[in-house]
């Protein structure tokens, strides 16, 4: 069995490699941060400890004792938590990346829990590089573009859907979706439409240009 002080020294590496993955969703303002990582790394070590001593001390009457089976279902019940951390934002989803860090940290967990010290280090180490590292590489070489939902209200009237296409055209903005909706007792029409944006898009000649265009009362972009 596990004596108390090899299961203190886990939780206390549980403790440290948690609080690192923790910090940098910390310092990002993600829901999930420095405190729930750490919790959520110290109680899947406990589990971890916890399945190995059940195990080995009811070996003699339970023989087919699993120290696997009560570690199993941290994998699976941490869902719900990584779930909590997932919100929608605009015409996206924000939050997956920390949902995903936080399953990932819980297997650290178990791993620290089981003895597996250089596996949980080196695997904390690579979670750790794709925040930071490949988070730095993305804005600067990939994330030239981000979708952005473009809502539009105005007089219903001819050739007015056609000019929004055309002006959202002009402006450098590729339309991926689009939906209507009419207001039949005012006449006034709805077009919601998701886009591709390019970061460095003037935002400012586009608004301009919508509002020129006649009929139109109400402009959002999120």
């Amino acid at each position: 069995m596990l004596t108390e002080h090899e299961i203190v020294m886990r939780l206390l590496c549980a403790t440290f490699l948690g609080g690192l993955i923790g910090l940098e969703r910390e310092l990002h303002s993600q829901p999930a941060g420095l405190r729930t990582h750490i919790i959520l790394t110290i109680g899947s070590t406990i589990a971890m400890c916890l399945s190995i001593n059940v195990a080995i001390q009811f070996r003699d009457v339970a023989l087919n004792g699993d120290p696997e089976r009560i570690a199993a279902q941290v994998i699976s019940g941490v869902g719900f938590l990584g779930a909590g951390a997932i919100f929608r934002y605009g015409p996206g989803v924000k939050g997956l990346t920390t949902a995903a860090s936080l399953w990932t940290t819980a297997v650290i967990g178990l791993a620290v829990g089981a003895g597996a010290y250089v596996m949980a280090s080196v695997a904390t180490a690579l979670v750790l590089f794709v925040l930071i590292a490949l988070d730095l590489f993305e804005k600067k070489y990939l994330s030239s573009s981000m979708n952005r939902s473009v809502f539009i209200k105005g007089l219903d009237r001819p050739m007015f859907i056609g000019e929004v296409k055309e002006l959202l055209h002009e402006s450098g903005i590729s339309i991926k979706s689009i939906g209507f909706s009419k207001d039949m007792q005012n006449n006034e029409i709805e077009i919601e439409t998701i886009a591709k944006v390019m970061q460095e898009q003037d935002l400012d000649k586009m608004i301009a240009g919508i509002s020129k265009l006649s009929g139109v009362s109400k402009f959002k972009i999120k």
